[in-house]
C-alpha cells in the first residue's frame, strides 16, 4: 500500500496561503475584493516567476479541494428567513432579472463568438453574487481555468465601476426614490460589501432596501444550482427518460445542508460567523491556486471580447432593473 507524502503537497498551499494572505491585506487599502486580487497576485505571480515542478500538486490541491470546501461552507450566508422581509413582487422581479441577465449574456457570447460555458459564467455572476456564484457553478459548468479566473476578475471590475456609478445614477440622474435606488444597487452590485458600501453611502434607508434585495439574489444560488443540474443532466441523458444524478459534485450537497444552519438556527451565530469567514478565506486561497496556472495569453485570447461581453451584460442589467 502507497503511502501519501503530504510534504509534496505543503510547498504549493503555503505559496496559496502566502499570496492569499497578500489579496486579503490589499483588499483593505484598495476598494478591489480580496478574491478578485487573490486571481489577480495569482496570475501576475505566476507569469513572472517560473514556478517549480514541487509546487504544483499544492496548487493543484488549493485549486480543486479546497475550492470545493469553501463551496460547501459558503451555504451558511444562505438565509431563508429573509425571504419574508420583501413583497412578492419585488422577488419576482429579482428572479426575472437573474434569469433575463443570463439569457441575454449568453445571446451576447453567441453574438461575440465565445465559449457558451463562459459566457454562462459570465451571466451567472453578473445575476447572482459574482465570485461565489462563479466558483459554485463552475465545476457543474465545466469551465476552463482560465474561464473561471477570467470570468471573476470581469465581474468584480464591473462591480467596482457600478459601485462608483449607480449611487449617482440612481440619486442624481435617474433621481429614483430611496426604495428604487435601493433595489437598482441590490440587484446590479456582484459583491455584497460593494452593495453594502455603495447604499448606505446614500442613506440607511437606500443601504438597508439594498443589503435585503441582494441577500435575495444570494439565496437564488440554491434553486440556481438545482436548476442547472437538471438542465445539463437532462442534456447529458435526452435519450434516457430516467435522469442520472450520480455526477452531482459532493460539495453540492454540503452547500444545501450548510444552508439549513443559519435558516433553522442549529447552530449559535458565532459559528455561523466562523464558519463564513472559513468559507472567504478559504475562496481567497483557492482563487489564488487558480490564478497560478492563467497565463498572460490567456488574458489575449479570452480577455478583451470576455469584458466587452460582460460589460454589455452589465448594462443591460441596470436599464432591466431601471425600468422594472
Amino acid at each position: 500500500m502507497n503511502k501519501i507524502n503530504y510534504s509534496q503537497y505543503i510547498y504549493g498551499i503555503l505559496l496559496c496561503l502566502i499570496i492569499g494572505f497578500f489579496a486579503e491585506y490589499l483588499s483593505r487599502i484598495l476598494i478591489i475584493e480580496s478574491i478578485s486580487l487573490s486571481i489577480i497576485l495569482g496570475i501576475i505571480f505566476g507569469n513572472l516567476i517560473k514556478i517549480d515542478k514541487k509546487f504544483q500538486r499544492g496548487i493543484n490541491f488549493t485549486e480543486k479541494h479546497i475550492l470545493s470546501f469553501s463551496i460547501a461552507f459558503l451555504g451558511v450566508k444562505l438565509d431563508y428567513l429573509i425571504l419574508g422581509q420583501l413583497g412578492i413582487r419585488i422577488i419576482f422581479f429579482i428572479i426575472i432579472g437573474i434569469i433575463l441577465t443570463i439569457l441575454f449574456s449568453m445571446v451576447l457570447g453567441k453574438i461575440f463568438n465565445i465559449n457558451k460555458k463562459f459566457a454562462l459564467l459570465l451571466g451567472i455572476g453578473n445575476a447572482i453574487c459574482g465570485s461565489s456564484a462563479i466558483a459554485a457553478t463552475q465545476k457543474i459548468v465545466g469551465a476552463k481555468k482560465e474561464e473561471i479566473g477570467l470570468s471573476i476578475t470581469i465581474v468584480n471590475l464591473l462591480g467596482i465601476i457600478g459601485f462608483f456609478l449607480l449611487p449617482f445614477l440612481g440619486s442624481q440622474i435617474l433621481e429614483f426614490t430611496d426604495l428604487k435606488i435601493g433595489v437598482l444597487i441590490g440587484n446590479t452590485l456582484q459583491s455584497v460589501g460593494q452593495v453594502v458600501a455603495s447604499g448606505f453611502s446614500i442613506n440607511d434607508s437606500v443601504g438597508q432596501t439594498a443589503t435585503i434585495v441582494k441577500m435575495v439574489r444570494i439565496l437564488m444560488l440554491s434553486p440556481f444550482i438545482f436548476i442547472l443540474l437538471l438542465i445539463i443532466f437532462n442534456s447529458k441523458n435526452n435519450n434516457n427518460k430516467k435522469l442520472k444524478f450520480t455526477g452531482i459534485p459532493i460539495f453540492i450537497y454540503g452547500f444545501i445542508l450548510f444552508s439549513l444552519i443559519p435558516t433553522f438556527h442549529l447552530l449559535p451565530v458565532y459559528y455561523i460567523h466562523f464558519i463564513e469567514d472559513m468559507s472567504h478565506y478559504l475562496l481567497v486561497i483557492s482563487m489564488v491556486g487558480i490564478g497560478l496556472k492563467i497565463t498572460f495569453n490567456d488574458f489575449f485570447t479570452y480577455g478583451k471580447v470576455a469584458f466587452i461581453v460582460g460589460c454589455l451584460t452589465f448594462i443591460i442589467q441596470v436599464i432591466l432593473t431601471s425600468i422594472g
